[in-house]
């Protein structure tokens, strides 16, 4: 039971980890958004 539970966690935390660093959703090219994690191109 005990190992269960601990692959289960690992799943969902490796699904996590995948999920916010390479499935980032494209933005719109249109909008600047200076002062935020993405940077615009106007520094």
């Amino acid at each position: 039971m005990q190992e269960i539970l601990a692959f289960t966690a690992l799943g969902f935390a490796v699904a996590f980890i995948i999920k916010k660093f390479f499935l980032k959703k494209k933005k719109k090219k249109g909008s600047k958004s200076c002062g935020t994690d993405d940077d615009c191109g106007c520094h």
